[in-house]
């Protein structure tokens, strides 16, 4: 893949308010599992910038934290993975971050939440099939500031 057909985003999981770092660290590498599964060129734990005494820079790695990189006809793919699989997860939220843009998804869905996936999505893939279903349970962190909508709704994506 050429270096302009390809996205890099930054997946930053936050656990409930009772997860511990290993549970949220379990919890990441299951979710790196899962996007695996699609055709993305990589899903890699990402590393933090800050390096605790007596550890070696290229071993911190930073807890719910993962870099994807993909061909912008791949996010939605992730996007609708990673929301299908914050369902039933001890995880408060999933942020996509693409550069200075950044997605939140949240267990829960709305019709509004659904409209900023799409407006995300738009600015960083291809026109793709207005068909296309999208996930439940988004807010954006970019422009306005997270949106609530009404109580969730089956939209027929399962969680593999």
């Amino acid at each position: 893949m050429g270096d302009d057909l390809r996205r890099r985003m930054v997946l930053l999981l936050e656990g409930d308010a009772d997860s511990d770092q290993e549970e949220l660290d379990s919890l990441t590498r299951q979710l790196r599992e899962r996007l695996l599964e699609l055709e993305i060129e990589r899903a890699e734990l990402n590393r933090s910038g800050t390096v605790p005494d007596r550890a070696k820079p290229g071993e911190v790695i930073a807890v719910g934290a993962l870099a994807v990189t993909a061909a912008p006809v791949v996010l939605r793919s992730v996007v609708q993975t990673v929301a299908s699989w914050l369902r039933n997860r001890p995880v408060r939220t999933a942020s996509i971050s693409i550069g200075e843009d950044r997605l939140e998804l949240r267990a829960v869905s709305s019709d509004d939440q659904r409209a900023l996936i799409d407006a995300f999505l738009a600015r960083h893939v291809a026109p793709a099939s207005a068909s296309a279903d999208l996930a439940p349970g988004a807010t954006s962190a970019s422009g306005s500031g997270p949106a609530q909508g009404p109580e969730p709704t089956s939209d027929g994506l399962a969680d593999r």
